[in-house]
């Protein structure tokens, strides 16, 4: 089975959130299941310098007004197709913002190239050969991948698309459609028009065969008007293609064995060597000693992450005894208010602004807990790589959160299946008592190893998850073979 996967990032080639993290690891997990994945991401300037002796694969000699190639090239085993086209991604900056942290401008443009270099991509194979029997596009920047196939010769090739935050819509202007090069036809509630302007996630949520989210809680909270994002109507429309598959993480990148950027290799039966990590993150922001547990966040500093909420509870964290570090950046308000938790408490908490990877994975083997405050949360990999870790999730009951850790409540502590802390509201009082709660479980070191223990042993791999999509695929093209 021959899958084309569709994404505006993928790691280790570029990464700003987990999005990068899910295309990176899935095509590699879906191996076993005899699942031929190749994954097209824009060629950013960063994703450029990494390719090495690129083989071109199909080119374009108007792409929505530029010239292009597609760039095939092999990186850790996972096979890449690289949207080469100089005009929309040689610049500045991150994958959607100028280097003074500004959208780019034409946005719109870069991602609907992608979606159409798919759908071509679907229409008339690559130079070699290889034709995708199924087509997964990944979030609004995606979107338009299945709009573009249902005018072109594959318009019967399946589609999947996974949201990973309903949040983000690709809204723009009703300005850009008809530079889009799709039929009138499809700027009307039953294509991409969205209260007057074009949303591409809305094209891909009301085309594609399937639907799918990162985990089943969010699946069902996107169907409400709470977490619907305006678009609960459509959602509630396609209930019946809508699917919840839990992420996983890549177990060969975050394994505190073998992992080479953390100080100290460690396993479940010798979770000693893990202080010397502890040790090591003391030092890295500054604690002045390493008494009392350390709450680590590692997240964008927004509304959505709960850390309004976080920074409200500072002080008492400190005042329980607790040290908090955090890594992050996003919105300025919030990064004061940080900033100034750790001026008032030097030595106790300490902020990094930016997004570092090695440090996230020291974060991970030297903290005591990792705290996912957030208000919604479409799965989260943070509080799995905790899990993976011995770093112990103190996590909001909401989506992926509440899917992936096990409330060290008195039933589940009884049968010895808890694995972290979940609170909800999230409000100062519900966090301040979940945070009360993990700090004494801290002071009893049985009751502590054993969440540990029950926490490294879960299974955060994409086993489960990639067998789902595969038998997903499955069906899309069982059903495509049974369509007259």
């Amino acid at each position: 089975m021959r899958v084309l996967s569709v994404a505006s990032e993928a790691y280790p080639l570029i990464k700003t959130g987990g999005l990068a993290d899910v295309a990176g690891a899935l095509p590699a997990a879906l191996k076993a299941h005899d699942v031929d994945m190749r994954v097209l991401v824009p060629g950013y300037r960063q994703v450029m310098a990494k390719l090495r002796k690129p083989v071109r694969a199909m080119g374009f000699d108007d792409l929505l007004g530029t010239s292009a190639a597609i760039l095939a090239g092999r990186i850790d085993g996972v096979d890449y197709l690289v949207l080469d086209a100089p005009a929309l991604f040689d610049r500045e900056g991150g994958p959607y913002t100028d280097g003074a942290g500004a959208d780019h401008a034409d946005n719109w443009r870069r991602f609907a190239a992608l979606c159409r270099a798919a759908a071509t991509i679907a229409e008339d194979g690559l130079d070699d050969g290889w034709t995708p029997d199924i087509v997964h596009a990944h979030d609004w920047q995606a979107g338009l991948t299945p709009v573009y196939l249902r005018h072109g010769k594959a318009a019967a090739t399946p589609t999947v698309i996974t949201v990973h935050n309903l949040a983000f819509q690709g809204q723009f202007g009703p300005d850009i459609f008809p530079l889009l090069g799709l039929p009138q036809t499809d700027f009307s509630v039953d294509g991409i028009e969205y209260y007057g302007d074009v949303s591409f996630l809305k094209g891909g949520l009301q085309l594609a065969s399937a639907i799918t989210t990162v985990s089943p809680t969010y699946a069902q909270e996107i169907r409400t008007p709470t977490f619907g994002m305006g678009l609960d109507g459509l959602i509630n429309a396609r209930a019946d293609a809508l699917h919840g598959i839990v992420n996983g993480i890549d177990a060969n990148v975050w394994d505190p064995a073998t992992d080479k950027l953390i100080a100290a290799n460690y396993t479940l039966s010798s979770l000693k060597k893990r202080q010397a990590n502890r040790r090591a993150l003391a030092e890295r922001f500054g604690f002045a000693d390493t008494d009392g547990p350390v709450f680590t966040v590692i997240s964008r500093l927004t509304w959505q992450k709960g850390i309004d909420v976080l920074a409200e509870i500072a002080d008492d964290l400190v005042a329980m005894g607790g040290k908090l570090a955090v890594l992050g950046s996003g919105d300025q308000a919030l990064e004061g208010a940080l900033l100034a938790a750790a001026a008032r408490h030097r030595g106790r908490i300490g902020l990094m602004i930016g997004y570092d990877e090695p440090l996230s994975h020291l974060m991970q083997a030297g903290g005591d807990m990792i705290l996912v405050p957030s208000r919604f949360e479409p799965c989260g990999l943070t509080q799995l790589y905790g899990l993976r870790y011995g770093n112990v999730p103190v996590v909001a009951r909401t989506g992926g959160l509440a899917d992936t850790v096990i409330d060290a409540n008195e039933a589940a502590s009884a049968a010895r299946v808890a694995t972290g802390f979940q609170f909800a509201p999230v409000t100062p009082d519900s966090l301040r008592e979940a945070v009360r709660r993990a700090i004494r479980a801290f002071a009893e070191p049985r009751i502590w190893a054993r969440l540990q223990n029950q926490g490294m042993k879960a299974d955060v791999s994409w086993d489960r998850s990639a067998l789902r999509y595969a038998a997903l695929y499955a069906e899309l093209l069982a059903s495509k073979s049974e369509t007259p």
